[in-house]
């Protein structure tokens, strides 16, 4: 638990500051290229970053609370995850009816970037995800969900371009949805087994 270990501690805060701004500035991009070109996978990735960004944020004003407290951010971290899936159902539905497909070279160079800054952020977090419960673990979730979400963005725009149909845009934007549900789930699940535990510690063991 990073609360018994101060250097840990400051390295953690460190590290998620340092993720948060990737994050923060490579939204901007993505979003400005996304709206361009019209694509729903896109916009649904570059909310991903703005997403990442609250969750790191979160993460380094929550370390050093208490089990309970963490808990509590953990549990808020997966709602806050569920806002880009809402954001790509929002996007799809109002394609359905013009499916038009975006450009597929600045759609693959965009995605490409993306990799790049989702990895770094990964490989930031990930000798950090055992540590710190569900905080650490929601960052290390996003960061890795959105990489696997590049590369196939990449691997849609090649379909795009041979089908020269929208689509696979609108599939793709549906599967986003699918990895921060699953994120979610999975970080809500951790914040719980945390309370818990805290719960556990407390003496207080009844139902809620």
């Amino acid at each position: 638990m990073t609360g018994d270990d101060p250097d840990l501690t400051r390295r953690l805060k460190r590290t998620v500051l340092v993720v948060a701004a990737l994050n923060l500035a490579y939204f901007f991009v993505e979003i400005a290229v996304a709206l361009a070109i019209g694509s729903v996978s896109l916009f649904a990735d570059s909310v991903d970053f703005l997403e990442d960004t609250a969750v790191n944020l979160l993460i380094f004003l929550a370390l050093g609370l208490p089990l309970a407290k963490r808990a509590l951010a953990g549990k808020a971290m997966a709602l806050i995850i569920c806002v880009p899936a809402i954001a790509a159902i929002v996007q799809a539905v109002a394609k359905f009816g013009d499916p038009e497909p975006p450009d597929v070279l600045s759609l693959i160079v965009t995605a490409g970037g993306a990799i790049v800054v989702n990895a770094v952020c990964a490989w930031l977090l990930a000798g950090f995800r055992h540590e710190g419960g569900s905080l650490t673990k929601a960052a290390f979730l996003a960061a890795r969900n959105d990489v696997y979400a590049n590369a196939a963005i990449i691997a849609m725009g090649v379909v795009t371009h041979l089908t020269l149909s929208g689509w696979p845009d609108i599939v793709l934007g549906l599967f986003i949805v699918a990895l921060n549900l699953t994120a979610a789930k999975e970080v809500w699940e951790t914040a719980t087994e945390e309370r818990l535990a805290a719960k556990a510690l407390a003496g207080d063991f009844d139902d809620d």
